[in-house]
């Protein structure tokens, strides 16, 4: 028969085991409290666990920050009030003016001589259709005092701004080239995004582990207090049995004293059993995020995995699937949009900008109504701080490398460890089968020698303590082998394949 088979065999005889002690287990333990299927946990953790809604709040924020960063694309629309005091009013000194005028006024308005200015009177244009000098020039002269006149009294310092005025006005600003800066940033936030729904999938993972370790830890801690319960039944039926022989005088004080020794013992460990299934069961409700305390019955038995994969599809599926490692990648995609944020500030950036002029009190009514124009600006020297910033980019780069090179190191590692233990617990397994029946036999024989006084209390103990020492060690290789199976996955990056595992037990049964 080729091992293989041999091996289906023997994973079928254990699963058969399990299963009948968790039949046992359940009767024994399902009136105690509350009955919960190990998928029936795995739904509320994903829905009730603080850790699962933190990632997801978390994952939520990323998408928000990427909407926000896309707006960057678009004309920014802003509408802004002002109310300014300036020290003194604006306005023109046009002095230079008037003096420059005012001699030729005031020089013609007395010796200015004027003809050949055309008659204003329609009826006598017809007879002298021009004025004499005589006549045009007091004419004239007068007109030019009034003008000189008019100038003297000019007010010659031109108010261009009071010193006090407010505005409402609408602007909007529109970047048209930045050198990269705006594509750098939505590139991030998108990695961003895609690693947050990384760390959610790897909280989730580790919740599920958590979750193995806990709802199996307290499958085997109800499973190892039955066991317990059973030790002590036994060390109660010997210690009647060794008290009443005796009392027939077929024993001796120490053969009774020996007795209740290992009963009073039996009777301590059952009540550590039960302290301790209490204490893992108050970890699984922690877990679980329930608020309030009660006694939980996991009804999904422990089981033995029939077939494993080789460990190379497990190490393949972690570079693939490995959400921390995912992390590690996005991390590093997120340094080179870094150096290439770094990197824009050597170029120009443009946009096109506008304002109108909604409403004001006492702007000046030289200012227009609206511009409209583009603006350039191009930091053509500031030190050597951009270069540093971007070799500083470049550095943070090469660290991620390196984080990830480690990151990979770790999870081969880990793969090989958690691997390696599933098997040790196989071969385990394998070895309790035979020491179990051993030790049922064993105890049957000293137990019926006792019976019939050809053999002490203390070979018929330590035979049900060796009974019980095999079925609590083959729970506890059971449990080893379940979670060091979920660490696999974990590492893995495929967690949910662990139903697969324990469906294909189930069928294997």
């Amino acid at each position: 028969m080729r091992f293989m088979d041999m091996m289906k065999i023997k994973m079928r005889v254990y699963a058969w085991m399990a299963l009948i002690g968790f039949f046992a287990f359940f009767g024994n333990a399902v009136g105690q409290g509350r009955a919960l299927s190990f998928d029936e946990a795995l739904q509320m953790v994903l829905i009730n666990n603080e850790v699962m809604k933190q990632a997801s709040h978390h994952n939520r924020q990323m998408e928000e920050e990427l909407k926000s960063v896309r707006m960057l694309r678009l004309p920014q629309v802003a509408l802004n009030a002002n109310y300014i005091m300036l020290s003194d009013d604006i306005t023109i000194d046009m002095h230079e003016i008037k003096d420059a005028i005012t001699p030729l006024y005031g020089a013609l308005s007395q010796y200015g001589v004027f003809s050949g200015i055309p008659n204003p009177d329609p009826a006598t244009a017809g007879v002298m259709p021009y004025l004499p000098a005589e006549i045009s020039t007091p004419l004239v002269r007068e007109q030019l005092a009034a003008g000189l006149q008019k100038v003297e009294n000019g007010n010659w310092d031109k108010l261009i701004q009071k010193g006090q005025f407010g505005t409402l006005s609408a602007g909007v600003q529109w970047p048209l080239f930045t050198g990269g800066k705006i594509n750098a940033a939505n590139r991030a936030a998108q990695i961003r995004v895609d690693e947050a729904s990384l760390v959610e999938r790897q909280k989730s993972a580790a919740l599920h582990t958590q979750l193995v370790e806990r709802y199996f830890g307290l499958a085997l801690a109800w499973q190892a207090e039955l066991v317990r319960e059973e030790v002590f039944q036994v060390m109660e039926a010997h210690l009647h049995d060794a008290q009443k022989m005796f009392d027939e005088g077929m024993i001796a004080r120490a053969e009774l004293l020996h007795a209740r020794v290992f009963h009073a013992q039996a009777d301590r460990e059952l009540k550590m059993a039960r302290r301790e299934r209490q204490i893992v069961n108050e970890a699984l409700i922690n877990t679980l995020a329930l608020n309030d305390a009660e006694s939980l019955v996991p009804i999904t038995s422990l089981f033995a995995v029939q077939q494993i994969e080789p460990i190379n599809f497990f190490k393949l599926q972690a570079l693939a699937s490995n959400p921390s490692l995912g992390q590690v990648e996005a991390k590093q995609s997120l340094a080179r949009q870094g150096v290439r944020a770094e990197k824009s500030a050597f170029m120009p950036t443009v946009a096109a900008f506008g304002n109108y002029n909604i409403a004001n009190i006492d702007l000046s009514p030289n200012v227009s109504d609206y511009m409209v124009g583009v603006t350039l600006s191009w930091k053509l020297f500031g030190g050597s701080s951009t270069r540093h910033k971007v070799n500083a980019a470049r550095y943070v780069e090469a660290q991620v490398d390196e984080v990830r090179a480690k990151a990979m190191r770790d999870i081969d590692t880990g793969i090989e460890k958690y691997y390696q233990e599933m098997n040790m617990a196989l071969e385990q397994l394998e070895q309790l089968e035979i020491a179990g029946e051993f030790a049922d036999e064993y105890q049957r024989i000293r137990q019926q020698a006792f019976n019939e006084g050809m053999a002490t209390s203390t070979e018929v103990v330590d035979a049900s303590l060796a009974v019980a020492k095999v079925k609590i060690d083959r729970l506890q290789a059971m449990y080893r082998l379940n979670v060091s199976l979920a660490r696999l996955l974990e590492l893995a990056g495929i967690p949910e394949y662990f139903s697969d595992y324990q469906t294909v037990a189930s069928i294997g049964r």
